[in-house]
């Protein structure tokens, strides 16, 4: 079962839209665009992405390359 987490390898603030990404099966780049422009038209995107940070949990995955 796939859950919802912030991603550790595609991580550029806080690995929201990474783990958004990871989750539907799409390139983050897309995510990362989509909600880009949810941030520049209207603020919601910045709350929503805010909010995702705090809520969802860290991905526990260990990668050797990340040490």
């Amino acid at each position: 079962m796939k859950k919802l987490r912030k991603s550790s390898h595609q991580k550029m603030l806080a690995g929201v839209c990474g783990g958004v990404a990871e989750y539907l099966g799409i390139d983050v780049t897309i995510v990362r665009i989509i909600w880009a422009i949810f941030g520049l038209f209207a603020f919601t995107g910045v709350i929503l992405y805010i909010v995702a940070a705090l809520i969802m949990p860290k991905d526990t995955e260990a990668n050797w390359s990340d040490f």
